[in-house]
């Protein structure tokens, strides 16, 4: 059953069409179907940015099947569709925004993003913690919380920040109050950096919204069409952030980057990849977790057994991919989990032998400091069970067993802690 998205663009309307004028508090009352118009969304974010159209339209395939996903598919409550309509309007606001600053400034996408370095791998396996660590060092840069929702405005030094960055504050406080196991599982914060699924997210080209919602029409369509698009705006997204502060060299983070590294390479010629591997099995019922806590707030029904099913097929094609890459000769970085805790600053010093980077004392220093930190807030992780998502262990082993022999990955018995002194 289609929406009024039937006949495709064809429904899409500029801002002098009488879109504009439709009382939005009553849309955003409406049922999951009616407030989520691709035409009157459109014209809502063109009249508040006060623009007469969106130069590239290039996103609105993707958006498109977003919204009939959400629409037919995620059995959305009323706080799903609100939130889902705040979102997409937030990130068409970021596009328009990014529109005018070009035309200000064209200069700003002459700057190069040089060897950027892209950490990944298989979820919960240390990516987070390595990452934090790295960014210790003053000479690295990673996007920000903050800086992924309001990219256009400076991080310090006005009342605009600090009135934005109280309101996202308050934000995820209303987000931790509803999705209670949310910061154990994934800590975060305004200043915190986060992973790239928030950059691609804002073209609807991302893995974060599966991760949010149950739409697999729309990330079948994804994974079909690639991420080529959505990294192009990466790196744009990337120039704009360079603009407001001297260039450093970034440090980006997502298992999601697994199932896009061909279109990186060709956005990125020079970046440098690190995968860290972990058994797969051990961190698939926490996988699955984080899906249903970042679900539960905005559907009317959860279904586990369906969320197993999904992350585990996912991740046993991310898996595949991964041992793929191990016979193309490909400059890599491979690490494994437990290298990662037990010995966080030789695995630092060789993801700065890989790219390049030089390690100095100071950064050095400050990165013992974080580790001390990061050990004493750390604690022993929640335990959860695969069979609480329909998944067999037996079986799951034997599906992942040519990446677990490709990579030699070490083989992790139940009942032994999940994290040691290190987040994921």
């Amino acid at each position: 059953m289609m929406t009024r998205l039937e006949g495709s663009t064809g429904a899409i309307r500029g801002p002098l069409h009488g879109g504009a004028s439709r009382d939005r508090r009553s849309a955003a009352r409406m049922e999951p179907r009616k407030a989520l118009d691709l035409g009157e969304l459109l014209d809502v974010a063109l009249t508040r940015a006060r623009r007469a159209d969106f130069p590239d339209r290039s996103f609105i395939p993707s958006l498109e099947r977003l919204i009939v996903a959400c629409s037919e598919e995620a059995n959305l409550s009323p706080l799903g569709a609100r939130a889902v309509r705040f979102d997409i309007l937030r990130c068409l606001r970021n596009q328009l925004r990014f529109d005018e600053l070009e035309t200000r400034d064209p200069g700003m996408l002459t700057k190069s993003v040089e060897a950027p370095v892209f950490i990944t791998g298989m979820p919960r396996s240390g990516t987070t913690f390595l990452h934090r660590l790295i960014l210790q060092d003053p000479n690295t840069i990673a996007p920000r919380l903050f800086q992924l929702v309001h990219p256009s405005v400076p991080k310090f030094g006005s009342i605009e920040t600090a009135v934005r960055k109280a309101c996202l504050r308050l934000q995820l406080l209303l987000f931790r109050t509803i999705a209670r196991e949310l910061h154990v599982l994934h800590p975060i914060g305004v200043d915190d950096p986060e992973e790239c699924t928030d950059i691609t997210a804002q073209v609807f080209r991302s893995g974060r919204f599966e991760s949010m919602y149950h739409v697999p029409s729309y990330n079948e369509w994804l994974h079909r069409v690639g991420f080529l698009d959505a990294y192009r705006f990466h790196r744009r997204f990337l120039q704009h952030l360079q603009w407001q502060e001297p260039p450093k060299r970034w440090i980006l983070k997502s298992p999601d980057h697994v199932f896009a590294l061909d279109d990186i390479r060709r956005i990125y010629p020079d970046a440098h990849f690190v995968l860290v591997h972990r058994d797969p099995v051990r961190v698939l019922a926490s996988v699955a977790k984080l899906t249903e806590v970042l679900r539960r707030p905005f559907t009317h029904r959860i279904d586990r057994m369906e969320i197993g099913r999904s992350v585990s097929a996912s991740w046993i094609d991310g898996s595949r991919r991964m041992a793929e890459l191990s016979s193309t000769g490909c400059a890599l970085l491979h690490l494994h989990y437990r290298q990662v805790v037990s010995s966080p600053l030789e695995a630092v010093a060789a993801v700065y032998r890989h790219a390049g980077l030089t390690l100095t004392a100071q950064a050095e220093e400050r990165m013992v400091r974080w580790l001390r930190t990061a050990a004493a807030a750390t604690g022993r992780r929640r335990e959860y069970s695969l069979t609480d998502f329909g998944l067999d262990a037996r079986l799951l082993r034997d599906r992942f067993a040519r990446y677990t022999e490709t990579f030699q990955v070490e083989i992790e018995q139940e009942g032994r802690p999940l994290h040691t002194g290190a987040p994921a």
